[in-house]
């Protein structure tokens, strides 16, 4: 028990040496910088000399009426503007290019954002519908009461070890070796089913390591779909952006745990009514019903990875 507790203290203070070796490079870059400074390069750039323009007083009186009368340029492939293509002025279809700022509903109509919002519906809500059901499945599993506890709190101290973890590797794969963070989170999300399929088979134990995956990939989620929605639209309005990303975890927590795994134990309960001859309110038994729900949750994990896979061959080849 002592020695439990100290590895889970220990792995609550391990991101702090993320954080101290962080500021100590920024110290010793400014140390240095003090010690030995770089000479100070002062270079004089030349004034260029523009062409003299003759004030409108001067020209002759014909050639200033053709200069305040003269139409502006247009140019014969621009489409006229109508209010369902343009918003304040701004293209509302076709967006600018990637890494740019995007308008609100510039953002919200694209394909990127699409694709974005139903990949996290169906990572973010199938982690969550197996850490609700935490409980029931550790039950109907065989697991003790007393590992329910075991399991929350290894879901949660994973959960802030995979936002540490993928916020900070994040940036250092792709700085190192140029590796996208679509690709990542691709990965990630492909992690979280063997978290899934550990609990489908019933693997001796492997309710523990699931709870570690589980956890893991859905705290690792969260600062890469940040994190590639500020790259891909912009910081213009990215904190209206940020919210309606965040919008994605009730939606898929109801989808997959509401309606899809809701509606699965009350037709496994109907199914125990039909057998017993009750008419009664049977008690769901979760041992039953389970794996066609994990099963339908990997169905739209699987899915959800397919979804990705689109996305990281777009995006490599509008590059």
């Amino acid at each position: 028990m002592v020695g439990s507790a100290a590895v889970v203290i220990f792995m609550l203070f391990v991101p702090l040496a993320v954080v101290i070796v962080e500021e100590y490079k920024i110290w010793s870059s400014k140390k240095q910088a003090l010690n030995d400074p770089s000479p100070l390069r002062i270079v004089a750039e030349k004034a260029t000399t523009k062409p003299k323009k003759f004030p409108p007083r001067l020209l002759p009186r014909h050639l200033q009426l053709m200069k305040i009368n003269r139409p502006p340029p247009q140019s014969h492939h621009q489409a006229p503007r109508t209010p369902a293509m343009y918003l304040v002025g701004k293209p509302l279809f076709t967006p600018p290019n990637r890494g740019e700022d995007f308008t609100i509903l510039q953002a919200l109509f694209s394909a990127d954002m699409f694709i974005l919002f139903l990949a996290t519906i169906c990572g973010v809500g199938g982690t969550l519908t197996a850490i609700d059901n935490l409980g029931q499945i550790g039950a109907s599993l065989g697991y003790p009461k007393k590992s329910t506890s075991t399991f929350v709190s290894l879901v949660s101290i994973w959960n802030y070890l995979g936002r540490v973890v993928s916020g900070f590797g994040s940036e250092h794969v792709l700085k190192k070796y140029k590796f996208p963070r679509p690709l990542l989170l691709t990965l990630t999300l492909l992690l979280s089913c063997a978290g899934h399929l550990l609990i489908a088979f019933n693997v001796p134990g492997g309710l523990y390591v699931a709870s570690v995956i589980i956890g893991f990939c859905f705290g690792a989620q969260w600062p890469l779909l940040f994190a590639i929605i500020s790259e891909l639209f912009g910081l213009k309005y990215y904190s209206t952006l940020y919210n309606f990303g965040a919008v994605a975890s009730p939606v898929g927590l109801y989808l997959l745990n509401v309606r899809l795994t809701g509606h699965l134990y009350d037709k496994e309960a109907g199914k125990q009514l039909a057998a017993k001859g009750s008419r009664k309110k049977a008690r769901r038994s979760p041992r039953l019903c389970r794996r066609r729900v994990l099963q339908a949750v990997l169905h739209y994990h699987h899915s959800r990875d397919i979804v990705w896979y689109l996305c990281f061959v777009n995006l490599g080849a509008q590059d």
